[in-house]
């Protein structure tokens, strides 16, 4: 995996999807299963960047995916602490940048290094701390589509030179991807 411990110039970093499947689910509990789905397939080293407007899911995903990675205790927005460390089967790391500025100064501070740092690291609000996001990582796009309701689109990012076509995390993340199945209130749309 590339590691960045500071950001990268725009116009060098060139992301391709490599894999994208979307999901719709029919109520916060389908959300959360979904993220559990992924969660218990995830490898150490995993980062899962989430976007998606306020209200959209994404912490209720994020529940879901720390307890596929068996985390036990509840999972709350780390909204105004930054950032959330659990207990699992491995680390998860639930940052949270939707206050612009302080998600980039805690990341330029030495937070960085929790992408880093062996867990799983997922990250709401990503679009504000882009560039600081290694590849590959999954980028988890959730949007309403009702009251209860939610598109997600699961897409597997890379770097678009190819350098990481080998690797190993990209690929243990695509299998991760690949093995989600619709299952009640969970309907799979074509690509």
């Amino acid at each position: 995996m590339a590691r960045r411990d500071e950001p990268v110039d725009p116009s060098r970093a060139r992301e391709r999807v490599r894999l994208e499947r979307r999901f719709v689910t029919s109520s916060a509990d389908a959300t959360e299963r979904l993220g559990e789905a992924l969660g218990e397939r995830l490898p150490p080293g995993a980062v899962v960047a989430l976007h998606g407007e306020l209200g959209s899911g994404k912490t209720c995903f994020v529940r879901g995916l720390a307890r596929g990675l068996g985390v036990r205790e509840g999972v709350a927005s780390p909204s105004f602490t930054l950032m959330h460390e659990y207990a699992g089967r491995v680390p998860v790391y639930h940052l949270d940048a939707w206050m612009q500025g302080r998600g980039e100064a805690f990341l330029e501070d030495g937070g960085a290094e929790w992408l880093h740092a062996g867990g799983v690291a997922a990250v709401e609000w990503a679009e504000r701390v882009g560039p600081w996001l290694p590849l590959p990582r999954i980028a988890a796009h959730l949007e309403h589509q009702g009251p209860e309701r939610r598109r997600i689109a699961l897409a597997l990012l890379v770097d678009a030179t190819g350098a990481e076509s080998q690797d190993p995390l990209a690929m243990r993340l695509s299998a991760a991807v690949r093995g989600l199945e619709a299952s009640a209130g969970i309907e799979e749309e074509p690509t």
